[in-house]
């Protein structure tokens, strides 16, 4: 795509941004710029959770204003007190940051169910500790669409859509990981059998890699 200096009233319109990885880390997270896949950091971490179909993490925010939901950007805080929701947040931001475009995760995964699902989400934390829902995207894992490496590994992107947002001065940038946001999201209850005639759920034990040779991401467009 061409960009042309055309604005809405005399704002030239910026070029695309740059593409950053922000690669999820047991120790600091590392900022590095794409095109290229960033070098994997450091030694390969797991950190585990436990997802149950019975007691699916709750649905709060997002792009849903048709639905009896609570949508928009709301405060998650207390979804993310569960145990079965995953966050890595980053060191306050010295400078503004803005990030329009595309968003997404790329994860490592393990599953000791074959049927699973990974929700991830985008939240901007302020300096008094709200976590404030930007995006969030939902990938589902089955044998015949997904196959592990030898050790069971899946590598998954997981697409956010998109945004148009600053993070101020002062403010950090939080990725949540879990397994649902139930009911937006269809909770996925470990099996194949249809949803509508279902008669068994059954726990997920959730393994996510990071560091070493399965690194995961997430990919903000940085406009500077």
């Amino acid at each position: 795509m061409t960009w042309r200096s055309r604005s809405l009233p005399h704002r030239p319109v910026a070029p695309p941004g740059r593409r950053r990885a922000w690669q999820v880390s047991a120790a600091a997270p590392a900022w590095q710029t794409r095109p290229s896949d960033p070098a994997p950091v450091g030694t390969c971490h797991t950190t585990t959770y436990r997802f149950d179909p019975r007691d699916p993490p709750p649905n709060v925010g997002g792009a849903v204003p048709d639905l009896p939901f609570r949508y928009g950007a709301k405060d998650t805080r207390r979804l993310e007190a569960r145990p079965d929701v995953l966050t890595f947040t980053s060191d306050a931001l010295e400078d503004q940051c803005d990030v329009v475009g595309p968003v997404a995760a790329q994860l490592h995964v393990r599953s000791s169910r074959d049927h699973t699902d990974f929700y991830t989400k985008l939240c901007d934390v302020t300096p008094r500790g709200r976590s404030i829902h930007i995006c969030d995207g939902i990938t589902r894992l089955s044998p015949d669409q997904a196959r592990p490496d030898d050790s069971g590994i899946h590598r998954v992107v997981i697409d956010m859509a998109g945004t148009a947002y600053r993070f101020p001065a002062g403010h950090r940038i939080r990725l949540q990981v879990s397994s649902g946001a139930h009911p937006r999201f269809t909770r996925n209850l470990g099996t194949a059998e249809p949803l509508a005639t279902a008669t068994s759920m059954h726990p997920a034990e959730q393994e996510l890699m990071h560091g070493g040779p399965y690194p995961s991401r997430l990919l903000l467009p940085i406009h500077r």
